[in-house]
């Protein structure tokens, strides 16, 4: 009787341990395709961008992913999410999202916040609300803080600047953001660029002509609206500028009336137009503007830092309009080229 009962406890022990094992298989096997199973499911794609804002819960996260339809099992993701902690550590940002990653790979790359960053230039820009537009769609800071931030003097004294002279905060080049910047880190991470960009040579070449920092962007936005790309016309023209500005002429630049109007689709500039009432209207107001005309290159600003010694006073766009100028010294000599001009515009029927 004793053996019959030792032999029934082994098979139950057997089958205990038996089921054990199976529970401990299924288990581990659960656990391995949480881990390392692919678990994003993106068709024919190889990767998807998912934003996931400020302030996002776990809950707001899983909503982002199925929104998308990136999750194959979401059980086994919040399984692992739960295990490595991810659920009270979500990072705000713009994520790429690859094809086939399994749970374990996507949780590492939220968890450690591995964003994709975004770019932003300010090239071809006039103002500072284009600025607010493109800037606005390219990182989380909606349009309308930033609008608030540009515009209040306040904000702005802190950089070292006001509503008129902000433009000059941003020199064109293409930087790279994370999407999540907040309004602050935006005009922190711009004014280091531009302290970074006015070094002590450039420092030093604007106190010998005179000018401020601002007033040097001041007066290269003009210089850049009349000559985009050559370099050494950008000398030319800046020379040409700070002969009027030394002999207390008026600047009469047809790029600051074209602000002042705010269309910049205007291909000939008009009697009418210059009569507009406007600080920024150089043909009204002596001196510089109160500010740029738009993002100033970084080669404008050094072709007025390093400008041309010369006697020019008056230039008129030569008459094949391809961007490039003839130079003055006297009226009598802008006339001749200026008939040019303005007989090829007629022939081309701009008026």
């Amino acid at each position: 009787m004793g053996k019959k009962k030792s032999s029934l406890l082994k098979k139950v022990i057997i089958a205990i341990l038996l089921i054990l094992l199976i529970a401990v298989g299924v288990g581990g096997y659960f656990a391995y395709k949480s881990i390392y199973q692919p678990n994003v499911n993106l068709d024919d794609k190889k990767s998807q961008i998912i934003f996931i804002p400020t302030g996002s819960t776990f809950e707001d996260v899983k909503l982002i992913l199925n929104k998308n339809h990136l999750l194959k099992n979401t059980a086994s993701f919040e399984f692992l999410s739960k295990k490595k902690k991810y659920i009270n550590a979500v990072k705000p940002g713009k994520y790429r999202i690859l094809a086939n990653m399994n749970n374990n790979s996507l949780i590492n790359l939220l968890r450690a916040g591995i964003q994709e960053p975004v770019e932003i230039n300010f090239n071809g820009l006039h103002t500072v609300n284009e600025l607010i537009g493109r800037v606005g769609r390219r990182i989380e800071a909606d349009s309308l803080s930033l609008y608030r931030a540009i515009h209040d003097n306040g904000y702005l004294k802190k950089y070292g600047f006001t509503i008129d002279n902000v433009q000059a905060l941003f020199i064109p080049n293409t930087y790279q953001f994370f999407w999540n910047t907040s309004i602050d880190q935006f005009f922190d991470r711009m004014a280091k660029e531009y302290k970074t960009f006015w070094t002590g040579s450039r420092k030093g070449k604007a106190n010998t002509i005179g000018f401020s920092q601002t007033e040097v962007a001041t007066l290269a936005s003009i210089v850049q609206a009349e000559q985009c790309c050559d370099f050494e016309e950008k000398k030319i023209i800046a020379g040409l500028y700070m002969n009027r500005l030394k002999k207390n002429m008026r600047l009469e630049s047809d790029p600051t009336v074209i602000y002042a109007v705010g269309d910049f689709r205007i291909q000939r500039v008009l009697n009418g137009h210059k009569q507009v009432k406007s600080p920024y209207n150089t043909y009204l107001n002596t001196g510089l503007p109160p500010g740029p005309v738009n993002f100033v290159q970084q080669s404008s600003i050094d072709a007025v830092l390093d400008h041309e010694e010369n006697d020019f006073i008056f230039m008129c766009a030569k008459e094949d309009l391809l961007g490039r100028h003839y130079f003055s010294k006297t009226y009598a000599q802008h006339q001749i080229c200026a008939r040019k001009y303005h007989d090829a515009l007629n022939n081309r029927g701009i008026h």
